[in-house]
């Protein structure tokens, strides 16, 4: 068959475009740790131009030219496959085809357009629909708002927004929908927020997720008794949120009697196109309208979504925007129909059956786990799962399980809310991060709280995400719910421990995921509220400097970066060995040494500065000793150097030293007679902390020790190591009830500096001797 040669040469160009970016993809992600010179910057349009390897390359630099300064978490591109391909060309055959001549142009938009739609009503049983393809998503809903306002207001093409006085339209939308809908609507339809009846959701019966369909019929009749128009209801088959379905078949029957049109929308449309399908879902096929969001749901980049509905006035459809008279409007559906063309009916069945799968296998391993409740509206088939830690029962029994996993329902009083909030945020953090290709996110429920959701139909296809990922996602869950027991049970012992410590104070900090906050306490009797403020955040920040530097298992940090308290040492997730009378103790020691230590350093500057005044007072006085002992005739330049070549002077040099142990003045003769300062008094070791608690070998930082079977304790094994401590302190060559003298230090002294002497005259002879023979020696000498 004859091919035309542009589509050829433009296919074989995006091939080429997609390998070339997709290495250089690859070569970021294995050079990470390379930083390259960014090539980005704006600069004058070059006159000669630039080839298609030079832009391209240019485009790589845009796209990933950021990725080396990300740290932790690194960013993930949509798995772009061969039907990611097929969709990308169809916005470069899009722009090509729209040069055609008018006629041609009519025939392929007319054709790609009817196919297109064809399939769709079919794959998501949607009988006799037209079709409105848009690249956002609300834009649908917003041409079908028009729509219902021209055909219920007949003057409205006339006269306008004029008609809308007599009777005010009011549009209803579940307190379950997506944040900011209601507004959007209102703000492009020039409608005042009033015409925006929110519906609340059951509290009762039934799901919490869900419309409550006897509370709407009393609000579309008060409205009606009011002089409004109920005009339109937006219903959803799976919230943002929990994914839950409204009871659409009764929402259906309540249009129908009050001339509302009904919109459904969600991620649960996609089941419509399996074998098995829930009757709650099913219920869409009869609505006058739906949005269906084919890119997410089959990992297609750049698709437009498409709004299915019913009408039978095509002018009113082209007077609200869902259709057009120009035939490039139409080629929106092009990318949409070649990836449809090459995925086939079996593969958009396949991939939606697959996220499903995913959320099957996931909901049944959460059944098994203790302190996690999920919320889900259909356990045989439910699209999302929601899911949450909370400690309250143990799923032991299945049964009983079973009735309280359908739905998350629990009273939350006081704080506990709040620790429960940011625990799971944590959670969702944290899995998000070890399993990237699991998709699981974060939400905000009303009544819940915060969860974790998993949404495969959004995610899976987009980043591949298979079996064994979801098994690796229960494992991680597994590992990360002993933490959060062991912290949720030991905050309350942390904090008794610090608000029992004088020195250390407790501070409250509920949005913080972990063991708790402490701030170290430092007394002054400085008045200035800014040099106390300042000395406070010195020593808290010396204090998590020690305690990084300690080998423990524990994150210590400054908290979050926004919305933190200031000064404070937080503490993040701990397991169930921590020995939180021994974190509290090292915590308040250190604090007391960091405080010492400062006011050590305050009283030794001022001591060194008096030390220094009167060092220059006493060196001025020798200076005027010095002139009177050589006479007035040797201060003469001439004749003093005559005077001293005849008769020289001799008088040591005066200095003085200060010594910071003892705190006062010393002279410096004896330094120049003995060549060496050693007649001082030695400075005290450095005091280590007497809390330090003695560990096994291996043992680390907090950790309470494991007691044997045969009775070795801990206070055993760290009086024996006390005992070992004492006796590597004793000098080797005395026994426990000896003890050395002034006179015979100083003779041990001239012993040792005579062996040495001895020892370098005859090497052959010392180093064949062991050294207890010159300990020996050295006692025979003493005697």
């Amino acid at each position: 068959k004859m091919v035309d040669p542009t589509l050829a040469e433009m296919g074989k160009n995006l091939n080429e475009a997609m390998k070339m970016l997709e290495d250089n993809q690859r070569k970021v992600e294995e050079e990470n740790e390379k930083k390259y010179a960014r090539k980005d910057i704006p600069g004058p349009l070059q006159g000669s131009g630039q080839d298609m390897v030079s832009i391209l390359q240019l485009v790589q630099n845009l796209m990933h030219g950021e990725e080396e300064e990300e740290t932790s978490q690194s960013y993930r591109l949509q798995n772009v496959g061969e039907q990611g391909h097929m969709a990308l060309l169809g916005h470069s055959l899009a722009a090509y085809i729209s040069v055609l001549d008018r006629e041609r142009l009519r025939k392929l938009t007319t054709r790609i357009l009817s196919d297109t739609t064809l399939w769709l009503c079919r794959l998501f049983r949607y009988e006799n629909g037209s079709a409105y393809y848009h690249e956002d998503d609300r834009e649908g809903l917003l041409k079908i708002c028009r729509l219902v306002i021209h055909t219920r207001y007949e003057d409205y093409t006339l006269e306008g927004f004029n008609v809308l006085y007599t009777k005010q339209p009011v549009i209803y939308i579940s307190s379950a929908a997506r944040t900011g809908l209601g507004q959007a609507l209102c703000n492009q339809l020039g409608l005042p927020l009033s015409c925006m009846c929110r519906v609340p959701c059951n509290t009762m019966f039934g799901s919490q997720h869900q419309m409550d369909v006897a509370l709407l019929d009393r609000l579309i009749k008060d409205d009606v008794e009011s002089g409004k128009l109920p005009l339109l209801l937006v219903a959803n088959a799976g919230t943002p949120g929990a994914g839950h379905t409204d009871k659409l078949g009764r929402l259906k029957e309540l249009c129908e009697q009050h001339k509302m049109w009904l919109h459904v929308e969600g991620v649960n449309l996609a089941t419509l196109a399996l074998g098995y399908v829930s009757s709650s879902v099913l219920a869409a096929t009869k609505c006058d309208s739906m949005t269906l969001t084919l890119g997410s749901w089959l990992g297609l980049p750049a698709v437009p979504a498409v709004t299915l509905y019913r009408h039978e006035d095509p002018s009113l459809s082209l007077a609200a925007g869902l259709t057009s008279s120009q035939p490039v409007e139409k080629l929106r559906a092009l990318p949409l129909w070649l990836s449809l063309q090459y995925l086939g009916h079996d593969g958009i069945v396949e991939r939606i059956k697959h996220a499903s799968q995913l959320s099957q296998r996931l909901l049944e391993n959460l059944k098994n786990l203790d302190f996690i409740k999920t919320s889900v509206e259909d356990e045989l088939s439910s699209p999302v799962v929601v899911f949450k830690f909370f400690q309250e029962y143990s799923n032991k029994d299945h049964t009983s399980h079973a009735a309280q996993a359908s739905t998350i329902q629990h009273p939350i009083i006081s704080n506990d809310g709040h620790i429960y909030d940011t625990f799971n945020q944590w959670l969702g953090e944290q899995l998000a991060q070890l399993v990237p290709a699991s998709g699981v996110d974060v939400v905000e429920l009303e009544d819940e709280g915060t969860c974790v959701r998993f949404s495969p139909l959004m995610t899976s296809a987009v980043l591949g995400t298979e079996i064994q990922d979801i098994d690796h996602l229960v494992d991680c869950l597994k590992m990360k719910i002993p933490v959060l027991t062991s912290t949720l049970q030991l905050r309350e012992e942390f904090e008794q421990e610090v608000r029992r410590t004088v020195s250390l104070l407790y501070i409250e900090d509920l949005g913080w995921p972990g063991l708790g906050v402490v701030r170290y306490n430092y007394h002054s009797d400085e008045k200035n509220d800014d040099k106390q403020e300042k000395e406070l955040e010195k020593i808290n920040t010396e204090l998590l400097k020690k305690l990084n530097e300690l080998e423990s298992d524990l994150t210590f940090s400054l908290g979050p970066e926004f919305g933190g308290q200031k000064n404070c040492v937080y503490i993040g997730m701990v397991t169930e060995d921590l020995d939180v009378s021994e974190l509290v103790e090292t915590i308040a020691a250190t604090g007391r040494e960091i405080e010492e230590n400062s006011r050590l350093l305050e009283n030794m500057t001022e001591v060194v500065r008096k030390g220094i005044q009167e060092a220059q007072l006493q060196l001025q006085k020798a200076n005027e000793e010095r002139l009177l002992e050589e006479g007035l005739l040797r201060q003469i330049p001439v004749v003093g150097s005559v005077l001293n070549w005849f008769s020289p002077f001799q008088a040591s040099p005066k200095g003085r030293t200060f010594n910071l142990t003892a705190g006062s003045l010393e002279s410096t003769e004896s330094m120049y007679v003995s060549k060496a300062q050693g007649t001082g008094s030695t400075p005290p070791p450095t005091p280590t902390s007497s809390l330090a608690k003695q560990r096994l070998p291996g043992q680390k930082a907090f950790k309470r020790s494991l007691r044997s079977s045969d009775g070795f304790s801990e206070t055993s094994s760290i009086s024996h190591c006390d005992d070992l401590d004492k006796l590597d302190q004793r000098p080797p060559n005395l026994s426990p009830g000896q003890e050395q003298g002034p006179l015979e230090m100083e003779r041990a002294e001239e012993q040792k500096e005579v062996v040495q002497a001895k020892t370098d005259t005859e090497d052959i002879h010392s180093d064949q001797s062991p050294p207890d023979c010159t300990k020996a020696e050295e006692q025979a000498s003493l005697r």
